[in-house]
């Protein structure tokens, strides 16, 4: 079991009372609810809350499992609860005001809970764990470097032997999914996006991969069907000719990736997709190398966006009405993390920020072109932990 060390633990609460001690200097307790942050500041995701009082130890109290949380976690202080009842007997004191994940606790669970903490006022803590996560230690990224070679590895390597002419997109994925937890992919792809389902990601044939989607992304997906818009369409075979488009999330120990590979099947697309798809590229390359600490996110997009011809803007980052605003997005322990390589985010980037760039552009008749990689800070400039292949892989068998 590969538990996340004491000192990383350590550092990650220090962080954060000095990231609220700056942008919160009244606070005096924050309480963490969601799987995803108590799994960043205790190393479980068991079922509790963990309660952050400003000058006091902070603990964990579990509901379900504390033995698990005991044999998984290295955080100093856990312990039991049967409800919050038993939490609230044992606090000093409560604050007026308590910081609560605003983005992430439901309506009943906030009456819960205030039922036993009857404090008068809440502030949202959502933006100052976003931006603590947002730099990754030396430890993360070496989680995350592993889940990258394991994404280059399947989609660069191994994706292309398994093309053949007559599968479906719902076989392909059903194909990729034991392989890529053969190589270590945890199998889970986590969105901090609102009721977001994503089994591995978007699988496109030819034009299905611009079909209309709720998710917010350049891309679309057909899936199985209106209830479970997901994996690929069990309908869409592969023909001689299409493009293979594939936007697919891993993970290494909760920390994800992202990666999008293309791949012409049979013969070559016509020249004006190539020359869009070696133009996505360019941009994908041009944007790395402004990653670097200082570099502002709105400028890097607007420069990039205003240097694009008219042309080429014409479904750009999506297809006819269908396009979103950014260029990349923060990614760790969720797909889709702070900031953002758009307009309005105008804070410096810093050393240990990733990033996942994907500029991306429909063709009407084939699909949707484009790459994207994902990208860590580095006073050099972006480096590159998912491959440095430019898509496009020719996959023509006889």
């Amino acid at each position: 079991m590969n538990k996340t060390p004491k000192t990383e633990l350590d550092n990650r609460l220090k962080r954060f009372k000095n990231v609220m001690d700056l942008s919160n200097s009244d606070w005096k307790m924050a309480v963490i609810f969601s799987k995803i942050n108590l799994f960043y500041f205790t190393g479980t995701m068991q079922d509790g809350i963990l309660l952050i009082p400003r000058n006091e130890k902070a603990v964990f109290w579990v509901r379900r499992s504390y033995e698990r949380a005991l044999d998984e976690s290295r955080f100093p202080e856990i312990k039991h609860m049967n409800s919050f009842r038993d939490a609230a007997k044992n606090l000093r004191k409560l604050p007026d005001t308590v910081y609560l994940e605003t983005e992430k606790i439901p309506l009943a669970l906030y009456q819960r809970f205030n039922k036993h903490f009857p404090f008068k006022n809440f502030k949202p803590l959502d933006m100052a764990l976003a931006k603590l996560r947002s730099v990754k230690s030396p430890y993360e990224l070496s989680m995350m470097r592993k889940s990258g070679k394991i994404h280059q590895h399947v989609l660069e390597d191994i994706v292309p032997e398994m093309l053949r002419e007559g599968m479906s997109e719902a076989q392909l994925g059903a194909e990729l999914f034991p392989i890529l937890i053969g190589e270590g992919n945890q199998g889970l792809t986590r969105f901090g996006m609102f009721d977001t389902e994503i089994l591995l990601g978007h699988i496109g044939f030819g034009i299905n991969s611009l079909y209309p989607s709720y998710f917010d992304g350049a891309s679309g997906n057909k899936g199985l069907s209106p209830s479970a818009p997901v994996l690929g369409s069990r309908d869409k075979k592969l023909n001689n000719g299409d493009l293979v488009f594939l936007d697919i999330g891993c993970a290494y120990e909760g920390y994800n990736t992202d990666k999008t590979m293309t791949y012409m099947f049979g013969h070559s697309l016509p020249q004006h997709a190539l020359d869009a798809h070696g133009k996505c590229v360019e941009i994908q390359n041009e944007i790395a190398s402004q990653l670097k600490p200082g570099a502002i996110p709105s400028e890097i997009y607007t420069n990039i966006m205003n240097d694009l011809e008219p042309d080429f803007l014409e479904n750009f980052m999506g297809f006819e009405g269908r396009r979103v605003k950014f260029l990349g997005h923060g990614i760790g322990l969720l797909i889709d993390e702070l900031p953002v390589i758009a307009e309005k985010f105008n804070e410096p980037l810093e050393k240990g920020m990733v990033f996942a760039i994907e500029p991306k552009k429909g063709i009407d008749g084939i699909g949707m072109v484009g790459i994207e990689n994902t990208f860590i800070v580095t006073s050099k400039g972006g480096s590159c932990i998912t491959g440095d292949n430019p898509g496009l892989i020719p996959v023509f068998k006889s």
